[in-house]
């Protein structure tokens, strides 16, 4: 007997050892998952069925358990299981939870460049710790390790009364807001519009849509109230997609049911870090409006995020959508008091400079303005923080930042569009004699607009906020405050790279990156360039060549000052009027200049041609560009490098060579 019971022992061994681990004993396998096995054990209804039945669990890890926020009860763990065993290849847009109501759990497919991820409401599966397998009664069980506790919509406190419905849709969320569990927030104001302009179909409308609610704070000053119509009830409402703030991409818009022949509003999320907090904005876009519903984009905080309801998911919002009824100066006030608000730096900043300073003042009284805003981060960068402390230098920033029309994006391009070949549009700032210069970057169907102003070359990350006064762009770097070197401005700037390529013959551009000297350089700009290749293509073709590299470097030198200054054009412009030319040294031939300023631009005057500047002084950390529309190139080099075509280059090469080393001799 005893070889016989051994025998069996082995083989039951062998047996248990090829078993499949099922998923109550994989849970209690993942110490990551100890917090959730401990809340499902405390359940009878979740712990019975791990046992017996057939389910799907989605199971947060200790990490998401330390980070959740709401209230803890037994039964929360039933919104975590569904009574059907699906797998991620098998899961729909949505699957019904066991918590009282069946509520459903909304899925979403986010398809990006490198991978594809799922999300089950706001929380993201960790797609490689799926697991599967059957339990001792047989039945398929399929678990989801996820990073987020699904929070569930339930009523005030685990010992209040039971809210009138079991998993409500929105309408029914909305007229029993007050029994939910959504801290602070009151919902009248807006439940109010809804009745009384007969919108509560758009609610109730059965299907997967994301609704944003105003909380009742939004709705001051209490005129705000008259601004809502039935299309700004429809710009609240995205149909047909349950958007959860984690699982959707930044920026990409959704057309809300306000979204016509006359008007036309998209919506999109912004999400921004103050520190380590994460700030979650929503942007309305009335792409298309009329005389009642203006242009441009209203942002809204979302002070309550990721409700789920029967039909989708609520958003709280700080504030209506899609009315404007504030001026700029108030809009920059409401992101201050905020604190977290994507402007609160700016106004500081502006207040710095003492209450009702000039700028103030105009953002106030200004009819028709538009403002290049610098967010948050843009104001510590620490070349910022220490130009900012001199007040006369701030003035002077902040003027370089303000337009005194209205200017929104698509106008910006349009007038780009209008623009001469080879010339880009630009609009005359507060600060005299400034200019920003706007460029439109195309990658596919996405525009990017970028602005130029005082040789700092800034991002448009968030265009056309609307307000009652004009726009506000916010850009991602403070204008005027240089942060590049002359070399890695030339690299940077799209309109001078044939003046770079051309520097780098014989390393002339390595002298750029120095920080012991002070340069002033005359940079022709592409277009100048292309127009003399036109007049001289042989001329023009000998400067690229690498054997050719001597005379481009001597043209090249002829733009260049190197001191222990640099000049402005109006420094230069005292020194070198029109009737008393300025001599300057460079590296190659003396440079005389006379500058002239004529119908607010500037001109200089070289080998008896007035040239125009196209850009002037642009700043960078070791010295000024002015950008020009013909470069300083003699009949001489012209006459040399179109003789280069034609000579013998092993013979010219030693010719040049003994050139050079001869005029090196009489130099010294």
């Amino acid at each position: 007997m005893g070889p016989c019971i051994l025998l069996l022992v082995m083989c039951v061994g062998l047996v248990v050892a090829d078993r499949k681990m099922t998923v109550a004993e994989k849970l209690k396998e993942d110490a990551d998952l100890s917090q959730f096995l401990a809340l499902l054990e405390r359940n009878v209804v979740a712990n019975t069925s791990l046992h017996y039945r057939q389910m799907t669990l989605f199971a947060p890890t200790n990490e998401a358990f330390q980070r959740y926020m709401g209230e803890m009860d037994d039964n929360l763990v039933l919104y975590h299981i569904s009574n059907l065993a699906t797998t991620l290849t098998n899961l729909d847009y949505a699957i019904s939870s066991e918590l009282d109501g069946n509520p459903p759990l909304w899925v979403t497919r986010r398809h990006d460049a490198m991978h594809d991820d799922i999300y089950v409401n706001n929380a993201k599966v960790f797609i490689s710790r799926s697991y599967q397998s059957v339990n001792r009664n047989n039945k398929r069980q399929v678990l989801h390790v996820i990073d987020q506790v699904l929070q569930p919509l339930q009523p005030h406190g685990p010992g209040s009364v039971s809210s009138p419905v079991y998993s409500p849709n929105a309408y029914q969320f909305l007229e029993h807001s007050d029994v939910f569990n959504i801290g602070q927030h009151r919902l009248r104001s807006f439940r109010q519009k809804v009745n009384q302009l007969q919108k509560s179909k758009v609610f109730n409308a059965e299907g997967r849509h994301t609704f944003f609610i105003p909380v009742d704070e939004g709705f001051e000053p209490a005129a705000r109230s008259d601004l809502i119509d039935e299309k700004v009830i429809d710009g609240h409402v995205i149909p047909h997609h349950v958007l959860f703030t984690h699982a959707t991409p930044d920026a990409k818009e959704f057309e809300t049911l306000a979204f016509g022949d006359n008007v036309k509003v998209i919506v999109s999320f912004s999400t921004t870090m103050n520190g380590k907090e994460e700030i979650t904005y929503v942007k309305s876009n009335t792409v298309a409006g009329d005389a009642k519903h203006s242009r441009g984009v209203v942002l809204a905080d979302i002070v309550r995020a990721n409700i789920p309801v029967k039909n989708g998911v609520v958003h709280l919002i700080q504030r209506p959508l899609m009315v404007v009824d504030t001026t700029i100066i108030n809009f920059l006030k409401a992101m201050k008091e905020k604190e977290d608000g994507p402007l609160c730096k700016f106004y500081e900043v502006l207040m710095d400079l003492g209450p009702n300073n000039q700028f103030y003042t105009e953002l106030t009284l200004a009819k028709d303005i538009t403002l290049f805003a610098p967010s948050n981060e843009a104001w510590a960068e620490l070349s910022v923080q220490n130009i900012i402390r001199n007040h006369q230098k701030l003035k002077e920033i902040l003027n370089l930042h303000l337009v005194r029309e209205r200017l929104p994006m698509d106008a910006i391009i349009h007038n780009n569009m209008n623009q001469l070949p080879g010339t880009i549009y630009q609009a005359p700032t507060a600060l005299p004699r400034k200019y920003l210069y706007f460029n439109i970057l195309t990658r596919g169907q996405n525009q990017t607009l970028t602005v130029e102003g005082g040789g700092v070359n800034a991002t448009v990350i968030q265009p056309n906020i609307a307000a009652t006064n004009g726009f506000v762009h916010i850009i991602d770097r403070v204008l005027g405050v240089p942060y590049t070197t002359v070399f890695e401005k030339l690299k940077a700037d799209p309109m001078l790279n044939i003046t770079y390529n051309l520097g780098k013959r014989q390393m002339f551009n390595h002298q750029l990156n120095d920080m012991e000297h002070r340069y002033t350089y005359f940079v022709p700009r592409d277009h100048a360039w292309l127009k003399f290749q036109i007049r001289h293509p042989s001329a023009y073709k000998a400067l690229f060549r690498e054997d050719f590299g001597y005379f481009t470097k001597q043209i090249l030198e002829r733009h260049v000052i190197r001191a222990g200054r640099a000049y402005t054009v109006s420094d230069l412009k005292l020194l070198a009027n029109e009737t008393h030319p300025f001599v300057l040294p460079t590296s190659r031939d003396p440079l005389r200049l006379r500058v002239k300023e004529s119908d607010k631009n500037y001109y200089v005057e070289w080998n008896g041609h007035w040239i125009h500047v196209f850009r002037p002084d642009v700043e960078c950390t070791n010295g000024i560009i002015h950008v020009i529309d013909e470069p300083f190139v003699l009949e001489s080099d012209i006459r040399a490098t179109g003789a280069s075509e034609r000579l013998n280059l092993p013979f010219l090469v030693p010719v040049l060579s003994a050139s050079y080393f001869l005029t090196k001799l009489f130099e010294n």
